[in-house]
């Protein structure tokens, strides 16, 4: 169990360990988001813009303005939609220059933040590619994390809207029928799990074997190449001498968030 004092720490930069989550409602929202970003195109605008562009200007096309107040909650609730945090500062950054790593991009901010989500990673894990998964499976494994705690009608959209963010994220495929496939992971989704790592406190090699970097669906050696990649076009730094690895985010973090890193370690 994590202790308090670092989940507290964690908050600072956007990771969220309230309990509960969007997904008892929701999935990612992956082509919410994708609109919205598109829509509004401005890396510094702030939560109130996103918000004006969702419930005035209707952007996502929602029927009323309940669904438009609560689509905005829930996005929000998701990625922060606040470019002073840290996570979702840089999901923008790699937004923008990895566009084949958005699904991949979504899924490591919506799982450092939803932890019904974040709860149902060693379920997909525990699957090997080309195997078939069971919403029933998946809905007894919610049910065993906390029993008694949602009603069947509950299990069974919350399986289903987990499901369809994994397949979103290219961790599953198939629509009635869910069967594990591995994600594409990129080079902009193997520096951003690398910088949620750093930001928990990892370093070094340790970076490559997180939980997030596990989200990632490819061997240590594959994250490796991905983030050489990710230091050789500017994103992030990457050094590597003999077995002695150093990856430092001088584009990311800024002079405050070093200080609190500073602090927490």
């Amino acid at each position: 169990m994590m202790a308090n004092a670092k989940k507290d720490n964690l908050t600072r930069f956007g990771f969220s360990f309230e309990r509960g989550g969007v997904h008892s409602s929701r999935t990612m929202m992956l082509e919410d988001l994708k609109l919205l970003l598109s829509y509004v195109g401005d890396p510094h605008a702030g939560k109130n813009d996103y918000f004006h562009a969702i419930e005035h200007d209707n952007c996502l096309g929602k029927r009323s303005g309940k669904t438009r107040k609560l689509t905005a909650r829930h996005l929000a609730a998701l990625y922060t939609l606040d470019p002073s945090v840290t996570l979702y500062r840089a999901l923008l950054y790699f937004w923008e220059k990895d566009p084949d790593g958005r699904p991949l991009l979504a899924l490591l901010c919506a799982y450092a933040r939803d932890s019904i989500l974040r709860s149902s990673a060693s379920f997909i894990h525990a699957f090997s590619e080309g195997q078939v998964i069971n919403r029933e499976d998946l809905e007894k494994f919610i049910e065993n994390q906390e029993p008694g705690r949602f009603s069947k009608a509950t299990l069974k959209s919350t399986a289903q809207n987990i499901n369809s963010t994994w397949t979103k994220s290219g961790h599953l495929r198939g629509r009635a029928k869910k069967i594990r496939s591995r994600a594409k992971a990129t080079p902009g989704a193997a520096a951003y799990a690398l910088l949620q790592g750093y930001l928990s406190g990892l370093r070094g090699e340790s970076l490559f074997s997180s939980e997030y970097a596990e989200l990632l669906d490819c061997s240590i050696d594959r994250t490796i190449e991905l983030a050489e990649t990710a230091s050789q076009r500017g994103w992030i730094a990457f050094k590597r001498v003999g077995s002695v690895i150093e990856v430092l985010f001088p584009n990311l973090i800024t002079a405050q968030e070093m200080e609190w890193i500073r602090e927490q370690n």
